[in-house]
C-alpha cells in the first residue's frame, strides 16, 4: 500500500502515548500520601531540580537527595525507587498498533523523549520497547530537551531523514508545534482513535 507523503520514520512521545508519564504531578501527590512527605515542599524541591535530571546532568540519586533525602526519612531510598518505578505502565494497544505498523510499512520507530535516564532505562526494560524502537533520542541521553529544536535536528540527523520524511506524534501540543516549525508532520495524541485517524489520512493504516 503507498504511503503519502514518503513517510520512513515515527517519531513517538513515550510518556502519555507509549506508556503513562514516568514521574507526574498525580505521582508525587501519592509518593506524599505513601510516604508521609509535605507535597508542597516536595512539589517545590521537584520543580527546581527536575530539568536538569531530565537533562542527563544529574542522577536519580542526586535528585532524590535534593527531593527527598536531604533529612532522615523513616523509609528507605530502595522503597522510594521501588514506589516512583511502580508507578509506570503500559498503553498495550498503542504499544501493538505501533508494532503493527513498523511491520506493514517497514517503517523505523523512534523515541523522542524528556526522561531521567535511571527512569527510562527502567520503562524500556520493563515493558520492552527496544523491541520495537530502532533508536533513542533521550533528553538525558542527548543532554537536549524539549523544546529545543536541537533535540528533533538530532532524532532527523540519527533517522537519516528529511523532516517531510518523519512524523511526530506527542500528548503535548507546544512539542508537537515546535516538530512542526521544523517541517515535520506533527500530530497532538489525545487518544489513539484520533492519532490512527491522523495518521490514516496519510495512507497509514493497520
Amino acid at each position: 500500500m503507498p504511503v503519502s507523503p514518503n513517510l520512513k520514520v515515527l517519531f513517538f512521545d513515550v510518556g502519555g502515548v507509549l506508556l503513562t508519564n514516568g514521574w507526574d504531578r498525580s505521582m508525587r501527590r501519592r509518593a506524599a500520601q505513601r510516604f508521609q512527605l509535605d507535597y508542597a515542599d516536595l512539589d517545590e524541591r521537584h520543580h527546581l531540580t527536575f530539568d536538569t535530571y531530565e537533562s542527563g546532568k544529574l542522577s536519580l540519586e542526586e535528585y532524590l537527595d535534593r527531593t527527598i533525602f536531604f533529612q532522615p526519612r523513616s523509609f528507605s531510598r530502595e522503597d522510594f525507587r521501588s514506589f516512583m518505578f511502580s508507578q509506570s505502565k503500559p498503553f498495550p494497544e498503542t504499544i501493538e498498533w505501533v508494532q503493527a505498523l513498523k511491520s506493514r510499512y517497514g517503517l523505523k520507530v523512534a523515541v523522542v523523549s524528556n526522561e531521567g535516564r535511571e527512569l527510562t532505562v527502567h520503562r524500556v526494560r520493563t515493558f520492552g520497547l527496544a523491541e520495537f524502537v530502532d533508536f533513542f533520542i533521550v533528553s538525558s541521553f542527548v543532554h537536549f530537551r524539549k523544546p529545543d529544536k536541537d533535540i528533533y535536528r538530532m532524532a532527523l540527523d540519527i533517522a537519516q531523514v528529511s523532516p517531510e520524511q518523519a512524523a511526530y506524534v506527542d500528548d503535548r501540543l507546544m512539542f508537537v508545534e515546535v516538530a512542526r516549525s521544523l517541517g515535520i508532520r506533527g500530530i497532538h495524541h489525545t487518544g489513539l482513535e484520533s492519532t490512527k485517524k491522523a495518521l490514516g489520512s496519510w495512507g497509514l493504516r493497520v
